[in-house]
C-alpha cells in the first residue's frame, strides 16, 4: 500500500547560494507533478514572471501547474492552509517543497514536521535539499556556523556556479562538504539545470522504500570519506593534512554496521542516554536498525531530542540483517561519537540477563 502523506522537501542555502534559480526551474518543470512551494515572502522569492499564471495576496499559480504561497505568521498553520484549501478543491499538488531564510537553521523545521501532530499525520519528510554557491562556498563556511550546519544537515547538495571557478576549487570544495557530511550526494549544476527527478525520493521514511533508497540515504551511495570508509570500526583514521576551519571542527560525524540484530533493549539505552546528554547537540540521526525477533528493519530518523516514529522496511534481502547508524552533531567530536556508536557493539554482544 502507497504511502498516503505528501512528501515535504525542505530546501536550504546561504544567501545568494542560487535557491531562487532552482525554485524557478523547480516551477517550471511540469514533470515533477504538482509542486507546492512555500516561501517567506513573495517578494524575497524572486519568481520569474514568464512562469505565472495568476496570483493572489497568499498564492501565486504557475503555468506548470504548481503553486507558491508565503508563509503566514506559522509554518504549521500555512501547511494545514493549504491542505484545507486542497480540501476544497481550491488548489491541487502532489508534494510541497518549504524554502527557508539564508540564515536558517533547518533542525527546527524539521522538529515542526515530526511533533506537529497534522503535519505527522499528512506529510513526511521527503529530504533536506541544501544549495551551495561554489564562488563564495569557502568564506560563507568560515564565517557563517549557519552555513556549515546546513550542508551538515542534508541529504542532498546542490553545488551552484561551478562555472564561475576553477576544477580544482570545486574538487576542494567538495572534499571539504563530505568532510562535514560524509556519504552525502553532491550535484553540480548551473544554472539549476541536471536537477529534474533528482531532488525528490531522497528519504526512506515510507514503508514502500526500497533496500536502495534507504541504503543511499543513510551511507550514502559510495563512502567518500573516513567515516564511513570505517564503519567497521577497525580500520585507521585518515591523516589530515591541513588543520580544518574553525567552523567545520564544530561539527563530528560517526558511524557503525553491526552484524548481527540488536535487542530492542539495548537499543532505547544507548538513544535515551545520548538523547539525555547531548540531545540539543544532534544535528540528525538515520539509520536502518534491526531488532531481534523481527525480521524486517526499521527506519530511523532524529533531529536534536525528536525522533520520527520508526519505519518498517518491506522491501528487504532477508540474507542482509546489519544495522547501519549514521550520528552527525555539533560540537562533538568524531572519537566521542564513535564511543557511543561502540557501546552498541558490546552490548549486542552480551548475553542476555536471567532471573
Amino acid at each position: 500500500m502507497a504511502d498516503p502523506r505528501v512528501p515535504v522537501t525542505l530546501l536550504t542555502g546561504f544567501l545568494g547560494a542560487g535557491k531562487t534559480t532552482l525554485l524557478n526551474a523547480v516551477l517550471s518543470d511540469s514533470s515533477a507533478g504538482r509542486v507546492a512551494v512555500i516561501v517567506n515572502e513573495f517578494g524575497e522569492a524572486g519568481l520569474d514572471h514568464d512562469l505565472i499564471e495568476e496570483s493572489s495576496e497568499e498564492i501565486i499559480l504557475m503555468r506548470s501547474g504548481c503553486l507558491c504561497c508565503s508563509v503566514r505568521g506559522d509554518l504549521s498553520k500555512t501547511i494545514a492552509d493549504l491542505f484545507e484549501r486542497r480540501v476544497q478543491n481550491e488548489v491541487a499538488f502532489e508534494r510541497i517543497v518549504i524554502e527557508t531564510t539564508g540564515l536558517a537553521d533547518p533542525g527546527p523545521i524539521l522538529q515542526t514536521l515530526l511533533v506537529d501532530d497534522f503535519l505527522a499525520k499528512n506529510t513526511r519528510m521527503d529530504g533536506v535539499v541544501t544549495v551551495v554557491d561554489a564562488a563564495h562556498a569557502a568564506a560563507t563556511l568560515d564565517a557563517q556556523f549557519e552555513a556549515v550546519s546546513q550542508a551538515a544537515i542534508a541529504d542532498l547538495i546542490v553545488l551552484s556556479k561551478i562555472d564561475l571557478v576553477s576544477p580544482a576549487d570545486v574538487q576542494s570544495l567538495e572534499t571539504r562538504l563530505y568532510g562535514l557530511n560524509p556519504g552525502i550526494t553532491i550535484i553540480r549544476s548551473i544554472l539549476g539545470k541536471g536537477l529534474f527527478g533528482k531532488l525528490w525520493g531522497l528519504s526512506a521514511l515510507h514503508n514502500n522504500a526500497t533496500k536502495q533508497q534507504a541504503l543511499n540515504w543513510t551511507v550514502g551511495e559510495k563512502p567518500k570519506f573516513e567515516a564511513l570508509a570505517n564503519l567497521s570500526g577497525f580500520a585507521p583514521a585518515a591523516q589530515i593534512a591541513a588543520p580544518m576551519p574553525a567552523h567545520d571542527t564544530r561539527i563530528g560525524s560517526a558511524s557503525i554496521i553491526l552484524d548481527d540484530p540488536l535487542p530492542n533493549a539495548a537499543f532505547d539505552l544507548w538513544l535515551d542516554t545520548l538523547i539525555a546528554i547531548r540531545g540539543p547537540d544532534i544535528l540528525r540521526v538515520k539509520g536502518i536498525l534491526f531488532l531481534e525477533g523481527i525480521e524486517a528493519p526499521f527506519v530511523i530518523h532524529g533531529v536534536q531530542h525528536i525522533f520520527a516514529p520508526p519505519v518498517q522496511l518491506k522491501d528487504w534481502a532477508k540474507e542482509d540483517r546489519r544495522t547501519r547508524i549514521v550520528i552527525i552533531a555539533r560540537d562533538l567530536s568524531r572519537p566521542e561519537l564513535q564511543r557511543s556508536l561502540d557501546m552498541l557493539r558490546v552490548r549486542a554482544t552480551e548475553p542476555a540477563l536471567t532471573s
